[in-house]
C-alpha cells in the first residue's frame, strides 16, 4: 500500500467515524438530561479537530510539492548526498557534512525560502523528522510572505 492510498484509507475512516461521533451526539442531547447534552456537545467538538487537523495536513502536503516541483524546475531540488553504509544507515561524518552545508547556506540567506526547504530535506534524509517538518514549515511561511 502506498503511502498516498494509506492517506485516504485513513481519512475516509476520520470520516466515518466523525461521522458516528456526530450521530450519536444527537442521540445524547436528544436525550434532554444535562449530562447528555454536554457529551453529545463534545461529541461535535472532537470530529472537528481531526478534520481541523486532517486539513492542515493534507494542506501542508500540497504546499511542500508545489514547492518541490518548482524548485526542480529551477534545477534546485537536492538530491540524497549522504553516504550510506552497507547496510544502509546513513553515514554519521557524511550528515555532519551536510547539516553544516545546508546550515551555512540558510544562514548566508536566511530570507531564501529554497535554502531552508534543502535543509529540511537534509533532515528528513537523516531521519529527523520533527526538525524537518519545523524546517518547512518555515520554508512555507517565507515563500508565502512577499
Amino acid at each position: 500500500m502506498t503511502s498516498r492510498t494509506g492517506f485516504f484509507v485513513l481519512a475516509g475512516l476520520l470520516f466515518f467515524v466523525a461521522l458516528v461521533c456526530v450521530l450519536e451526539g444527537v442521540q445524547l442531547i436528544a436525550t434532554g438530561k444535562p449530562a447528555g447534552i454536554g457529551i453529545g456537545l463534545c461529541a461535535f467538538v472532537i470530529p472537528g479537530i481531526g478534520i481541523w487537523f486532517l486539513r492542515q495536513t493534507v494542506r501542508f502536503g500540497r504546499t511542500t510539492e508545489q514547492m518541490s516541483r518548482e524548485l526542480a524546475a529551477e534545477g534546485g531540488l537536492p538530491v540524497d548526498e549522504l553516504e550510506r553504509t552497507a547496510g544502509g544507515r546513513i553515514d554519521r561524518a557524511s550528515a555532519d557534512a551536510v547539516f553544516a552545508k545546508r546550515q551555512a547556506e540558510a544562514e548566508a540567506t536566511p530570507g531564501d525560502w529554497r535554502v531552508w526547504f534543502r535543509l529540511a530535506v537534509a533532515y528528513a534524509d537523516a531521519g529527523d523528522t520533527p526538525r524537518a517538518r519545523k524546517t518547512m514549515h518555515h520554508a512555507i511561511k517565507l515563500r508565502s510572505t512577499p
